[in-house]
């Protein structure tokens, strides 16, 4: 192989690499960290809660939430430029993106309507409210939250990754959410109901 070509195969790898690790973003900084479970949490409401992040009251501890996995379609233009990407990843018009994302913010306040767990590392999540944000998932019924949005296609799977509660590891996991994902958009479930793809 000549020296250019090896110099541009090189480029490509550590380009894809580096694309590789952006796409599989995983709480580095809470993989030491044990899970905590939060028992009889309350939803609250808050202008800001949307489907993948929402204000808790758990015990004496006010915080809000940013769930693992997942990121739910913006129920406003707030974020132009993240609801114009939504809305191309499902196919979909921006309308039909920020419908989508409206009935994920109402069915995460319905779901949560009474007690439920949450599973927590405490992991700083960015964002910008005055309240602590963690990153966490809930369970409701036996089942996470999360994986509801993804098989009803009101979030697709993006964003932080950590291993499960169980040990499950992240890239394991995700593959089931993936196959969620593709389901909802078969059977035109939620944002992909009008979708292009």
């Amino acid at each position: 192989m000549n020296a250019t070509r090896s110099v541009g195969l090189r480029q490509w790898v550590a380009a894809f690499a580096g694309l590789l690790a952006l796409s599989a973003a995983t709480d580095s900084g809470a993989a030491d960290k044990p899970w905590q479970t939060l028992d009889n949490c309350r939803y609250f409401e808050r202008p800001a809660n949307d489907g993948d992040s929402f204000g808790l009251h758990c015990g004496r501890s006010k915080f809000v939430l940013r769930l693992y996995f997942v990121d739910a379609p913006e129920a406003n233009l707030n974020y132009g430029e993240r609801s114009r990407e939504q809305a191309l990843h499902f196919g979909a018009t921006i309308d039909d993106t920020l419908k989508a994302g409206y009935r994920a913010r109402d069915v995460v306040r319905s779901m949560l309507g009474g007690a439920f767990l949450v599973l927590t590392k405490k992991a700083n999540a960015p964002g910008r409210s005055s309240e602590p944000r963690y990153y966490g998932l809930v369970q409701v019924g036996g089942r996470y939250l999360h994986e509801h949005l993804v098989a009803e296609g009101l979030a697709r799977v993006k964003g932080v990754t950590t291993s499960m509660p169980d040990g499950e590891k992240s890239r394991d996991y995700l593959k089931k959410l993936q196959a969620l994902e593709t389901q909802a958009k078969q059977q035109r479930k939620g944002a992909w109901a009008r979708s292009t793809r």
